[in-house]
């Protein structure tokens, strides 16, 4: 089994430090995040070596270049939790999916349209998706009412952004956007 050759290229890492900087003079912030101001690149890597960490440039394109003092496989773990965490603050660009047929029982619809109304209430989006299948397609009306149905359950969690849409001659999709928290009816109490 031949496989192609490939060649080995290191990585450029994400920040310079410490003999990598090529600026004369950096604005240094020391571990507490405290200013130490402007000084040589020299002075500053002293400082840093006299501490026993490195000396790290984080904002390249600012002049001049503002430098850290910090051990840097802690501040590569600072700055993955924090891209994580801002990850998970924004709620509202995830989106949930329910799936429904035209043909779908009231006992099923109501437990679909329950879910809807957690995820709306959660600040995320709904994409509700309807197939057609077989002789289903012959009468999309069903299709479509059974979408105005879902949209009016949950309306008072969540507005239509657009109405139902025929994507294909098989699915109809529509996407459901949560009101804002003022405006949205009390969640009901679980018991």
């Amino acid at each position: 089994m031949n496989r192609p050759f490939r060649s080995f290229q290191p990585r450029e890492p994400k920040h310079r430090r410490n003999g990598k900087i090529r600026a004369r003079e950096v604005r240094v912030i020391d571990e507490a995040k405290n200013q130490l101001g402007v000084m040589t690149l020299g002075d500053a890597l002293r400082l840093a070596q006299s501490k026993g960490l490195d000396l790290i440039e984080t904002v390249p394109l600012a002049t001049p270049p503002v430098c850290r003092i910090a051990e840097y496989g802690k501040l590569l773990y600072e700055e993955a939790k924090r891209s994580k965490d801002s990850d998970n603050r924004s709620p509202g660009s995830t989106m949930k999916e329910i799936q429904l047929t035209p043909v779908i029982g009231e006992h099923d619809f109501t437990t679909k349209a329950n879910h809807a109304v957690e995820f709306l209430d959660a600040d995320m989006k709904v994409r509700v998706k309807l197939r057609f299948k077989g002789r289903q397609k012959a009468h999309k009306e069903f299709g479509f009412a059974v979408m105005n149905r879902f949209a009016q359950a949950v309306a008072s969690h969540g507005h239509v952004d657009a109405p139902p849409k025929l994507m294909g001659d098989r699915d109809v999709n529509m996407i459901i956007s949560p009101l804002p928290r003022s405006q949205r009816a009390k969640a009901k109490a679980a018991g």
